[in-house]
């Protein structure tokens, strides 16, 4: 293999190394530079394959330049593969690791509902209220009425609830979770209610917002089926 010998300049030791010599600049096992501050020697170095396949490239611009900064080309080669290599690792990551995030926020929105359905099963209607932001912004839409803040919903299911009978047994099914974003989503679902008398249902359409506190309601848009015949 061709071997070159180069001049090797030592300014200051802080200073960049000059090699006035393109063709060899980035050597994949350089022998150790023997030079000292202030003086001027000689080395030499092994053109390294990756200089080889790229010097037709690059060669006639250095050479053109008379010097090279043999710290600054191989930081900026480093940089290059580096990114590279992340780039190349950020595609590939990003679809699953969404994939994993969309994954664990279904999961705790349906632990949000299940644990209403149970609350409500019990007759616990203030646990029932927990799945909703404790908000004065909170939404519940229902009938022809809108109503608004985490007070007025809380105390609308205790007049319209007011015993056990009337509560009977909550199910929810066919629930849909969507996130719209890390901090959002949205859900449809049915509900129904089985009681002495009657069986109620319908559909619902929920949006959940993440909080400190985790995921809440923050609007409840609920129809009811017409009563069947």
């Amino acid at each position: 293999m061709r071997k070159s010998r180069c001049t090797v300049f030592f300014i200051r030791p802080t200073m960049l190394l000059n090699l006035k010599c393109p063709s060899n600049y980035f050597a994949q096992s350089p022998q150790p530079l023997r030079a000292r501050t202030g003086r001027v020697r000689s080395t030499v170095y092994k053109e390294s394959p990756l200089v080889q396949m790229n010097r037709h490239l690059r060669m006639s611009t250095l050479r053109r330049a008379g010097f090279v900064s043999l710290p600054v080309v191989a930081l900026l080669h480093s940089a290059l593969i580096l990114f590279g290599a992340t780039t190349a690792w950020s595609v590939s990551a990003t679809p699953a690791a969404k994939k994993q995030d969309h994954a664990k926020a279904v999961a705790q929105i349906r632990s949000v509902l299940q644990a209403q359905q149970d609350a409500w099963n019990r007759g616990d209607i203030d646990g029932f209220m927990n799945g909703y932001a404790r908000s004065g912004s909170t939404i519940f839409i229902s009938e022809d009425t809108v109503r608004r803040g985490w007070e007025t919903v809380h105390e609308r299911y205790r007049e319209k609830y007011s015993d056990r009978a009337k509560m009977g047994n909550l199910t929810f099914s066919e629930i849909e979770v969507t996130p719209l974003s890390p901090d959002s989503a949205v859900v449809i679902g049915r509900w129904k209610l089985q009681r002495v008398k009657d069986r109620p249902h319908g559909l619902f359409t929920l949006i959940f917002k993440r909080l400190p506190e985790g995921w809440r309601i923050v609007l409840d848009h609920t129809s009811a089926a017409a009563p069947l015949q």
